[in-house]
């Protein structure tokens, strides 16, 4: 139980949605059984709708894990699409790298080593989405340096934003999370207060908030 949906939402959702498949379905089952959070497969399909609906070629995500979304995005943007992802830990990287090259994306999908922090003020160009999936007390700092590498138009998308809803209620937060809640909470009312953004908090999975770039 996530604390955002109710239970009998959530399963319904995932009822309705078309099985997983072929490798998608090997790292749902991966995750899984070494309780390696993904996105949720509600989440999942509502990244494809956006990307597809966007129109979103150039990718980049925070937040690597074993490769699920990245995976998912990529093969959502079309033969053209590519995707940045960038993961800090070594063993996840080896089990992403791997579930790549069983996709066939090795020339798509282009893990990059090191502190998202770190490596976000290194990049430059412009893309069409970020994806936002690391370390929840870094949110803010991420984001900024992610808004200067996002096209105007753009959408930036973070995942874990109700944080299994202790951001939106203060009678489930536990004790050892009251320093990332505020920090949560904080976040979200810099990005839906700011100038340059569109913001919208979707209250799905873990809650997600969808940014879009304003023309300025």
């Amino acid at each position: 139980m996530s604390n955002i949906a109710q239970d009998f939402v959530e399963e319904y959702i995932r009822g309705v949605l078309e099985p997983s498949q072929g490798i998608i379905r090997d790292m749902e089952e991966y995750a899984s059984e070494n309780r390696i959070p993904i996105v949720h497969p509600e989440v999942a399909k509502l990244l494809e709708v956006l990307i597809m609906g966007h129109n979103s070629s150039r990718i980049l995500e925070i937040g690597t894990a074993i490769g699920y979304s990245a995976i998912i995005m990529a093969k959502a943007a079309g033969e053209k699409g590519t995707v940045d992802t960038i993961e800090i830990d070594e063993g996840m990287i080896s089990q992403a790298t791997k579930y790549i090259r069983a996709a066939g994306l090795e020339g798509r999908v282009n893990v990059l080593q090191g502190d998202a922090r770190e490596v976000l003020r290194q990049m430059d160009g412009s893309y069409d989405l970020i994806f936002i999936d690391g370390a929840k007390g870094h949110y803010e700092e991420m984001f900024n340096s992610s808004l200067e590498l996002l096209r105007t138009g753009g959408m930036i998308i973070c995942d874990n934003v109700l944080f299994r809803g202790m951001v939106a209620s203060s009678g489930l937060v536990k004790r050892r999370k009251i320093t990332i809640v505020k920090r949560m909470r904080k976040f979200l009312k810099y990005i839906t207060a700011h100038p340059r953004l569109n913001t919208a908090i979707v209250p799905i999975g873990d809650g997600l908030s969808i940014s879009c770039r304003r023309e300025i």
